[in-house]
């Protein structure tokens, strides 16, 4: 991983408990492995956001390495087809990253139905008393339909946040029965219908050449005037001027945390308009949430050193459909 991410990451005590697990070699950050003389007694590799394809070139230096433990989410960019076919076991922090993604969503659900955003705005603006419930007739959250497209790691976390709540939770995700969908306590329907039908829709799907620009312009003129959409997944899984235009009328409300580009251009609307909530893609671990995925991942390589399975390993055969 990189040394800032590696900084950020690993406090003394988690770097003690470290040592206790392992001898580190060479006891630092590495971002490339040319750099590392000797890779022949490695057995594990602790990576994260910074690491450079383990591919077979890195393989052939490293003969007894046996498992990697990610302490990020995805592992698409550094664990090659060459460790699965070499059998090596990968364990990733993505469902301990999957909290404050859903958390932030669960945010965004009741703030954006409750119309917070643009209230506040409006208020800073006049400074006086008003009858917001006229100037915002609608609004609220009781009874709602939420939409939640893609029942990944974080659409399920989110499922789970919302079940307090009065509202409606429906479901668009091709990999999903209604079987599982009933152990949810969701409804599954098509993904047109689900946009047709919501008041908020979230999306929560990976970003796949089969998922880019899957909400295009047809699919956002589905959308219910005034309901809001939340993306918290990847940019290129929206397009983006599409949604621009969709925006810039008013006549959708948007919560958006990830965008192509990542940042956008300075001139873009989407920085002023008081219908949109615009993040720096922070919906993920920061701060002392990165706590969580140090503490998962230091806990997978405890396991692993004491001959136990990951509680958290990757399949192969998933990678595919994940992010």
């Amino acid at each position: 991983m990189g040394r800032t991410v590696r900084d950020e990451l690993f406090g003394p005590d988690d770097v003690r408990r470290l040592n206790s697990l392992v001898n580190l070699r060479p006891g630092h950050a590495v971002q490339d492995f040319a750099t590392v003389p000797d890779l022949g007694m490695v057995e594990v590799l602790v990576t994260g956001w910074g690491c450079p394809p383990v591919d077979a070139g890195v393989l052939r230096r490293a003969p007894r390495l046996r498992a990697i433990v990610h302490t990020g989410g995805s592992v698409k960019h550094h664990v090659t087809d060459a460790c699965w076919e070499q059998g090596i076991v990968v364990s990733s922090a993505v469902e301990a990253n999957a909290v404050p993604v859903a958390e932030y969503t669960l945010a965004a659900i009741l703030f954006g139905q409750k119309r917070v955003i643009e209230t506040s705005r409006r208020y800073c603006e006049l400074r006086e008393s008003r009858s917001w419930a006229s100037s915002y007739a609608g609004f609220g959250n009781y009874r709602r339909v939420v939409g939640i497209v893609g029942a990944s790691r974080i659409g399920r976390r989110v499922i789970e946040l919302l079940a307090p709540f009065d509202l409606e939770v429906q479901l668009a995700d091709p990999y999903v029965d209604r079987e599982d969908a009933d152990r949810l306590g969701v409804r599954l329907v098509e993904l047109d219908e689900l946009l047709a039908a919501s008041d908020t829709v979230s999306l929560h799907v990976p970003s796949l050449p089969e998922t880019r620009h899957l909400l295009n312009d047809r699919r956002l003129a589905l959308m219910r005037d005034g309901a809001t959409l939340i993306n918290t997944a990847r940019g290129a899984v929206v397009d983006g001027a599409a949604l621009t235009r969709e925006l810039i009328s008013r006549r959708l409300h948007a919560v958006i945390d990830v965008t192509e580009p990542e940042p956008l251009p300075a001139d873009s609307p989407l920085y002023d308009l008081p219908n949109v909530l615009l993040t720096p893609h922070i919906a993920g671990s920061l701060g002392n949430e990165l706590r969580r995925l140090v503490d998962h991942s230091l806990d997978e390589l405890e396991r692993w050193t004491q001959g136990n399975p990951f509680a958290s390993p990757v399949r192969r055969e998933l990678l595919s459909t994940s992010a």
